[in-house]
């Protein structure tokens, strides 16, 4: 795995969302520079070759599973800050995400790019968006098949902020801005 330099040293800093009790709390950001950051996040969800070729054939019974689904992600990224407890509320000037057929799980791959422009990075607001989006993929889709497995989500790359780039190992294979 590509890590930053801070990946490496993070594990010997103190954690920033606790305060000096050790209570859980929102890290001030103020005193940071907005600057420009994008998250990337990815994910799949697997499933049987029948079920996969019925969603490719808009042939579920909910109707339209993988425009559902890429709206759901969209909307998700929009509320994270409402579903993660200490994230901040960001202002977010992109969001895309992909739902990609791949014959060979059989399945889809599920895509997330959110950029903003903001004091504090958008990782968060990505992964919501892929995890949201295969949860959505998966109630459209249930009536089908109750064995479809949502797997692999991680962040695949982040730019911008203090704590500088990042890039998973598998960034060139997957990543599609």
């Amino acid at each position: 795995m590509r890590q930053n330099s801070s990946d490496a040293s993070a594990a010997s800093q103190p954690l920033t969302h606790l305060d000096a009790q050790g209570q859980a709390h929102m890290v001030d950001v103020s005193p940071k520079q907005q600057t420009t950051r994008q998250a990337i996040a990815v994910g799949q969800v697997r499933m049987l070759p029948e079920t996969f070729a019925a969603i490719a054939a808009g042939n579920a019974p909910k109707g339209d599973v993988l425009g559902t689904a890429r709206l759901a992600g969209i909307m998700a990224a929009k509320q994270t800050a409402q579903l993660i407890p200490l994230c901040h509320p960001l202002p977010l000037h992109r969001i895309e995400v992909e739902l990609l057929p791949d014959p060979d799980l059989p399945g889809y791959r599920i895509q997330a790019l959110v950029k903003t422009k903001a004091e504090t990075g958008v990782e968060m607001e990505a992964l919501t968006a892929v995890s949201v989006a295969a949860l959505t993929l998966y109630d459209m889709a249930k009536a089908l098949e109750k064995s479809m497995q949502i797997e692999n989500i991680h962040l695949l790359s982040k730019t911008g902020g203090k704590s500088g780039d990042y890039q998973s190992e598998d960034y060139p294979l997957q990543a599609k801005e």
